[in-house]
């Protein structure tokens, strides 16, 4: 198969040296007739950082959202610190989803709850958190995404940069293994990107294990251990930042890296 020549000869897997905290194998998804995933091979080691690139349609998004199980792979197998995603097992999928945290386009908090609610619901809901220490690590996480003042606020009230520190202080308060953030930025106005990018930056910074699905290239650049280049469902390039971005190694990536700097 072509997507064999493809894979192996894409350098700097950074996949040696033992299991990953997420790793997939063979992954396929389909909706009806289109194939959007086509064998998707991938480790990711605790800590790393990997910034999903490609056009529109190429599978990015499809991936998060499998690994999160909020898709049902067809094929292949996925695992999430040893734990293979099953989806015929609730029990199993809400532990597995304890450990994926997810930040999506949009903030989708609750505009009946205040800022601070909306960070303690999950931790009070899912793991029984009493209400005092959710409370207290609330007021924590939103002060780390510089909105400590802000826990008795209501969502309407907040910038869209504000709500999308918020939707992270959210996802953290879970503790997870692994977060994943779909465009995260997309829906923001271009002054507010960076107030949310430098939020991220510090989660890498830190060590969180990240995946991120993102169209500013020059923070991928700058805070990736590696760079994932999808097209057309499959990994067409894979290494470090500077290699993908200095030296893309194939006219699908070079095409694309001038589409998007043009």
């Amino acid at each position: 198969m072509s997507l064999a020549v493809e894979v192996s000869a894409a350098p700097g897997t950074a996949s040696a040296g033992g299991h990953g905290i997420v790793e997939i194998r063979g992954l396929r998804k389909r909706y009806g007739a289109n194939e959007v995933l086509k064998g998707i091979d991938l480790t990711v080691k605790r800590g790393e950082v990997i910034a999903l690139i490609g056009k529109s349609g190429s599978g990015k998004s499809t991936l998060l959202r499998c690994i999160n199980g909020l898709e049902c792979h067809d094929e292949g197998t996925l695992s999430v610190e040893g734990q293979p995603l099953d989806h015929a097992n609730p029990a199993s999928m809400r532990e597995l989803r304890q450990r994926v945290g997810m930040i999506f386009q949009s903030f989708n908090l609750f505009p009946h709850l205040t800022v601070g609610r909306n960070v303690m619901l999950a931790p009070g809901l899912v793991r029984k958190t009493l209400p005092l220490r959710a409370k207290e690590q609330a007021e924590r996480l939103l002060a780390r995404v510089g909105l400590a003042e802000k826990f008795d606020a209501w969502p309407d009230q907040l910038s869209g940069g504000q709500q999308q520190r918020v939707a992270i202080a959210r996802a953290l308060a879970m503790e997870p293994a692994v977060l994943l953030c779909d465009e995260i930025t997309s829906a923001l106005d271009p002054e507010l990107v960076g107030e949310v990018l430098r939020v991220v930056e510090s989660l890498a910074a830190e060590g969180m294990t990240l995946l991120m699905v993102t169209h500013e290239m020059a923070f991928a650049r700058k805070v990736s251990d590696r760079v994932v280049f999808m097209h057309a469902g499959r990994i067409h390039e894979m290494g470090p930042p500077e290699q993908l971005f200095g030296a893309p190694a194939t006219p699908e990536l070079q095409q694309f890296l001038a589409s998007v700097h043009g």
